[in-house]
């Protein structure tokens, strides 16, 4: 459980004060968490990840720091339950788009029961709650098959194919993957995905290593930073600048992302911009010489 003085030094990150657990203080605790925490892999680009299974990660998230799913979902669930709310976490998998679907547990997801007020003799409201999916969703998702609309991006909740029972959130056609499996069977800590995240955090073969991804949601539109490609959508399209000039980045870390980078000394600041800038160059060169293969073909 998370001591009080951590509860309140969340909540001040999230600019919110404590509430009785409600399904309006759910949704504006989702709604913060999107908005001010990024996804993000910094840390796992700059060699450097954050632990999923110690004091540590509570204290990284409290400070200003951000993750990806494991430390997001993780971090969000401990908050959760020592607000009194009934959460679980389940074994998931995204699909990229081309892929196919899959439950492999590189993905945690949460379920949060509701009471539903005023009446003794209903059933609790189940509802998906993910704050680590980068740019999606943006609210609580109702367990109950159907097509969910949030700012510019419309959601789709059905029966999974992978798993049976189970559930599959679909992303909007703009969306950045295809959409998430989920086994609804809950699983008791998160053990169960630190094997997973050393992979993530640590394997050569994982496609965090080398790719610095940052991304937060707002209520009619998103932001994702890839590299040194600053890219805006919402319901007009996208915008897409290339920032390559080292204050500007990491003024954008932190004014739009809420990532000061605290964590890092002058020195890992220094030894992360260039990496970022190299590994942003030598994109740049393969794009264009794939491009010019192709206008020889």
């Amino acid at each position: 459980m998370l001591t009080l003085r951590q509860i309140e030094d969340y909540l001040r990150r999230l600019g919110l004060e404590r509430q009785r657990p409600t399904r309006e203080f759910l949704f504006a605790l989702h709604r913060a968490h999107v908005e001010r925490i990024a996804w993000q892999t910094i840390d796992i680009f700059a060699g450097k990840p954050v632990p999923i299974d110690d004091e540590g990660l509570v204290h990284h998230i409290i400070h200003q720091g951000g993750g990806y799913c494991f430390h997001l979902n993780g971090a969000f669930r401990r908050l959760l339950c020592a607000l009194g709310y009934e959460v679980s976490l389940h074994r998931a998998g995204v699909q990229s788009h081309g892929q196919k679907p899959r439950i492999n547990s590189f993905h945690v997801s949460l379920s949060v029961r509701l009471p539903i007020e005023n009446d003794e003799d209903a059933k609790p409201q189940t509802w998906i709650v993910d704050v680590g999916l980068g740019d999606m969703p943006y609210e609580p998702i109702p367990l109950r098959f159907g097509v969910y609309k949030q700012g510019f991006h419309t959601y789709k909740l059905t029966q999974s194919g992978v798993i049976t029972p189970g559930w599959r959130l679909e992303h909007d056609p703009q969306g950045i993957f295809t959409g998430v499996d989920i086994d609804p069977e809950a699983v008791q800590s998160m053990d169960e995905f630190i094997p997973k995240h050393h992979y993530l955090s640590s394997s050569p073969d994982s496609a965090w290593i080398n790719l610095l991804l940052v991304q937060n949601r707002h209520k009619t539109g998103s932001n994702e930073l890839r590299g040194c490609v600053y890219n805006r959508r919402d319901e007009r399209g996208l915008i897409k600048n290339e920032i390559t000039n080292r204050s500007e980045w990491f003024e954008l870390l932190s004014d739009v992302f809420g990532e000061p980078l605290n964590h890092f000394s002058k020195h890992e600041k220094d030894g992360l911009w260039t990496k970022v800038l190299k590994t942003h160059e030598e994109w740049k060169r393969n794009r264009q010489n794939r491009d010019q293969a192709g206008e020889m073909e």
